[in-house]
């Protein structure tokens, strides 16, 4: 009896570490899972358009399918890990980092030996004799849904010692994508339908030769550790105006850190944002309480007999940082009912087509797109007017609040829900006003008798 109470506590604990390991890797795999975007990534795919003597020639194009989710400057950088013993003979829409150790070619150099090459993007205005069509942007590519004629970036490359037939040849291996810091994972590349090909006249179809898939996808937790931006909440209703949680992004710490953020009023402010470190994408923060680079400020401002005015504000605490094509995300049930944006851009987000509760907000190109760094110009606002549904629509409960925000594709940390704005009460506003006029009855009674 004893044994076998044994056996069922060994299995009973074995059994409880097989399922904390099962769950530990389903979270492992989920946790690029965008429940706004499911079906967002970054596809790469590498087509080879012909053959050479030792090798091939492909065209590498990075396709954005992200809705807006973008690649910021400095831009991407790709890498990978070639299978065999390749070489880049030469490219054109892109270069390696690094040529690496190519002594043993005596006559014609490569471009790059490495077994693991680095590429980045050209920058505009690069001769066009080094040029392909969707090159040259310094690594910077739109999200699909902002600027779907720039959500692809591509480049060509001559790989020598490769193999000459669809048999022989092999995909690279290890992809990685910096866009432009961590956080996109790569999977495998896989054998895909051959890519085809329009000429500019339109009137022939040309095809790859072989074309080979990767997709890589994007994890917020990857990316960085702690969040990079918050949202802060008033009303007309209510005088409370709750900030963004203390410590959200990082807590002041000049002691043990010192230079993790700069006072606005320091007479040392441009020395410090000039001074070594200015050209890195490490934050240089103003002081705040809540330490982040984004605040999202939402203000319910006014309330009409059919409709209801919404005040947003972004602001830019960031010295280091300007943002461009900036975008914002934000949920909510009553956006079915949009009745009138002034001075954003506005696109439905519809991921499961039978709800619209989710906007994409980016500003109005060469008036409001660029979010200056931090400083008297580092916000943009615009106003957002809705109409009522008598079904759903009330001040209660923090609904007029937002339940989800993202920044340039970041998830924004929300104040707690115990914290938001609340209506006032009628029934203490009642007992406000009966026990005022009984006191005040009173003071009036003992002032005459």
């Amino acid at each position: 009896m004893d044994y076998c109470f044994r056996s069922l506590t060994r299995l009973s604990v074995s059994t409880i570490v097989l399922v904390i390991l099962l769950s530990s890797l389903s979270f492992t795999c989920t946790e690029a899972y965008d429940a706004l975007d499911p079906n967002g990534n970054i596809t790469i795919k590498w087509d080879i358009i012909s053959w050479t003597p030792d090798g091939y020639v492909a065209v590498v194009t990075m396709y954005n399918f992200q809705q807006y989710r973008h690649i910021s400057p400095p831009g991407w950088t790709l890498g990978w890990t070639w299978a065999k013993k390749e070489v880049i003979w030469s490219m054109m829409g892109s270069q390696t980092t690094e040529q690496g150790d190519c002594s043993k070619y005596k006559s014609a150099q490569p471009h790059c030996c490495k077994k693991t090459p680095t590429v980045v993007d050209l920058l505009p205005g690069t001769p066009y004799n080094q040029q392909i069509a969707n090159c040259c942007k310094g690594g910077v590519i739109n999200s699909w849904a902002q600027d779907p004629n720039n959500y692809a970036s591509s480049f060509q490359v001559s790989v020598g010692a490769a193999g000459t037939t669809n048999k022989t040849v092999k995909p690279p291996k290890n992809f990685t994508l910096l866009a432009p810091g961590p956080g996109y994972t790569c999977g495998p590349a896989v054998v895909g339908k051959p890519t085809k090909f329009i000429t500019p006249d339109g009137r022939r179809v040309t095809q790859a030769m072989m074309t080979w898939n990767v997709t890589c996808t994007y994890s917020q937790f990857l990316a960085q550790k702690t969040p990079t931006c918050c949202v802060s909440l008033s009303s007309f209703y209510n005088e409370t105006i709750v900030p963004c949680p203390t410590c959200t992004c990082g807590c002041q710490n000049n002691i043990t850190h010192p230079g993790s953020c700069v006072d606005t009023h320091s007479p040392y402010l441009a020395s410090v944002v000039n001074g070594p470190g200015k050209n890195t994408l490490t934050p240089l923060v103003q002081c705040t309480k809540h330490m982040c680079p984004i605040r999202v400020h939402w203000h319910v401002k006014l309330n009409y007999k059919e409709y209801w005015r919404v005040k947003v504000t972004i602001t830019n605490f960031n010295y280091r940082m300007n943002y461009s094509q900036w975008n914002l995300v934000v949920q909510h049930p009553n956006f079915d009912n949009l009745t009138q944006i002034f001075s954003f851009n506005y696109k439905p987000l519809t991921p499961y087509s039978s709800i619209n509760d989710t906007a994409m907000l980016w500003g109005v190109k060469f008036y409001n797109d660029f979010l200056n760094q931090a400083g008297p110009l580092g916000n943009v606002q615009s106003e957002l007017l809705f109409r009522k549904d008598k079904s759903t629509f009330t001040f209660e409960k923090g609904w007029a609040f937002p339940r989800r925000i993202y920044f340039n594709g970041d998830n924004c940390v929300m104040p707690p829900p115990d914290a938001y704005p609340y209506l006032p009460n009628a029934s203490s506003r009642l007992r406000f006003s009966l026990f005022t006029i009984m006191s005040t009855c009173l003071a009036v009674f003992f002032v005459f008798v």
